[in-house]
This record gives structure tokens, C-alpha cells and sequence, in this order.
């Protein structure tokens, strides 16, 4: 692939932060930290969120008032009132973290470097709006953090730096996603010091090896019991904490958390069917083998260790979990 050098960054560049949620926070703070001029910080605007009701203010928002940067809030950001408004800033560079808006060319080309966005993937592989997510449901391995300088496609301008971790064999989607988070801090500052060094050359992305993190919502977690134990297990963990995973039991719907493979390539297994419990928790039957279920919850109520939920609403071997199960069915 053809390689050139970007625009030499200045050592102290005129920054306008734009992120939304605690993902984005370490980064923001490290800029801050090490004396970083930000100019500005763009955030969502505040949204309704728990039984209130009542709109709340974004991590971002929070952190950035805290120091006593100007916040600003658009409900489009590619709106052209918007853009005139950072043009007044005349800023060197965008740094684009996790803000959750499509940004336009109009905007991108205000500050006189670009924009640069840090992405939970090692692209081109998941490139969207779920790639924590979407990496652990997959059963990958690895996965890491991409330095990329932004253009108006979906996360597909090039490459200037990448780091790769392993994603542990018990490690959920929120694990990976707080310890991405505190990587990206370091790695944004590294990026931006090689940038001002003009020691970063871009590399175009291979588009034959995109792969795509679609977004994740309430019913992407519906559990079938006959895959392979690897797959449910992957599935659980990907989707925790949230939305959940989630199967039925006796007409109610439950969520599962934190598991692993238990043993693989067992013939006596029933899809769904609760073998019994040992200390750690739940252990279920799948197509090929058996998971442990650490963590669960029912509609409407907590989530519960395994062990705190079993005392509270016991669930016998035998009863097989899934759409129209109910307690006391067995092989």
C-alpha cells in the first residue's frame, strides 16, 4: 500500500475534543493532564436517562465543565451554523473519540491538520459503531486501538498508528471496553508527540479486509441454545453489561453474564438444559458442551451473582431455559 507523511503537527496543537461517553474520558483527561491546549470540547447533548426522566449531562460534558472548558452541545454537528462556530476557534486538529455523530467534510477541513479519531479495533477489521462489542461476541483473540486520520467515510481514513492486546478468555465487553479506555490515553498522547515529530506516515486502509461492528440494541442478545458452547459463551460476554444476553425461563425473560466454557465436545447435553450449580455459579447445557453462568438477572429486577440469584429463585436440573421452556422439563 502507498505510504505518505501527513501535515507536521505543531508540539502544542490548538485541540477542540469532541466525545460523549466514559470511554472518551481518559483521553480527555490525559490531554488535559499533560497540558494539552484544548480549545473546546464537543459532547452530545444531554439526554433523559434513568427513571427521572430528566435529561443528564454526558461524562465528557462533566469532566470538561470540571476544568473549566467551554462545552458545546449540537444536536447536528455537520450543521453549517455549527461549523462557522468552530471556525472561530482556529483550531489545529479535531480529536474525535467516541463522540457518536457522522462528521462532514465542512467540518473536518476547519482545523488546519484534519481530524483524528481513536478506534476501539485494529482496522479495517470492525469498522462502526460496536467494535468492543462486536470482537468479543466474534470469539476474537485480539483486537486493539487505531490512530486514523478521519475522513467522511465510516471509519475508513488511513492508518497512522495501531496497538494490539489480547482479549483475555473470560474477559467481557466491559472489561475490554474500560481497558481500552485507559490505553487510548496513552496512545492519543504518543500519537500526537509522533505527529509533531513528523514521525507517523499514513497508510491507506485495504478496503478487501473491512469487516463491520453493526450496531448493538436490545434484542441483538437472544440466546439459541443449540449453538456451540464457544458461540453462547462469546455471545454472553459480548453483550455484558449491557444489553445482557437473555433466554426465558417459566414465561420470564433472563439475562446471563460473565461465563466461560465449562467443557466442549459433550454428547449428553439437552440445549438449554440447567445441569446444576457448583461455587461459581449456573451451569448449562449447550449443543456441544457445557458454560458456567456467573451472573443473572430477571426482567425488572438487579443483577445478581449467580449464587444470589439460585437462593432467591432456584432453578432445578433439568429445567431447560429458551422460548417456551418451563420448569421441570428434562431429557
Amino acid at each position: 500500500m502507498n505510504q505518505h507523511r501527513p501535515i507536521l503537527l505543531p508540539a502544542r496543537p490548538g485541540i477542540i475534543f469532541m466525545g460523549t461517553p466514559d470511554f472518551a474520558l481518559p483521553s480527555l483527561e490525559a490531554l488535559i493532564q499533560h497540558d494539552h491546549h484544548v480549545q473546546a470540547v464537543v459532547t452530545q447533548p444531554d439526554r433523559p436517562r434513568g427513571r427521572s426522566g430528566k435529561p443528564a449531562p454526558t461524562p465528557v460534558k462533566q469532566v470538561a465543565k470540571h476544568f473549566g472548558i467551554d462545552v458545546f452541545q449540537p444536536e447536528r454537528a455537520s450543521d453549517e451554523s455549527f461549523c462557522n462556530l468552530m471556525d472561530a476557534f482556529s483550531p489545529d486538529l479535531l480529536v474525535v473519540i467516541a463522540f457518536g455523530q457522522v462528521l462532514t467534510a465542512q467540518l473536518l477541513n476547519i482545523p488546519s491538520w484534519g481530524g483524528l479519531n481513536i478506534h476501539a479495533s485494529l482496522l479495517p477489521k470492525y469498522r462502526g459503531a460496536a467494535p468492543i462489542q462486536r470482537a468479543v461476541m466474534n470469539g476474537e483473540r485480539e483486537t486493539g486501538l487505531t490512530a486514523m486520520r478521519m475522513e467522511q467515510g465510516l471509519d475508513t481514513g488511513p492508518i497512522l498508528l495501531q496497538e494490539k492486546t489480547v482479549i483475555g478468555a473470560h474477559e467481557t465487553a466491559g472489561e475490554l471496553h474500560d481497558r481500552l479506555a485507559n490505553i487510548s490515553a496513552g496512545f492519543l498522547l504518543k500519537t500526537l508527540d509522533r505527529l509533531a515529530q513528523n514521525a507517523i506516515c499514513e497508510t491507506p486502509q485495504d478496503d478487501s479486509h473491512a469487516t463491520y461492528a453493526a450496531k448493538i440494541d436490545r434484542t441483538t442478545g437472544r440466546i439459541s441454545w443449540d449453538l456451540a458452547a464457544e458461540q453462547i459463551s462469546s455471545l454472553i460476554r459480548g453483550l455484558d453489561p449491557w444489553p445482557g444476553a437473555y433466554s426465558s425461563v417459566n414465561g420470564k425473560t433472563l439475562k446471563l453474564f460473565s461465563s466461560r466454557v465449562v467443557n466442549t465436545g459433550d454428547a449428553d447435553t439437552v440445549p438449554g438444559r440447567v445441569r446444576g450449580q457448583c461455587e461459581d455459579g449456573l451451569l448449562v447445557e449447550t449443543a456441544d458442551g457445557v458454560i458456567l453462568v456467573r451472573a443473572l438477572q430477571l426482567a425488572g429486577k438487579k443483577r445478581l451473582s449467580a449464587l444470589d440469584f439460585l437462593r432467591g429463585f432456584p432453578l432445578k436440573p433439568g429445567t431447560v431455559l429458551g422460548p417456551g421452556a418451563h420448569l421441570g422439563k428434562t431429557k
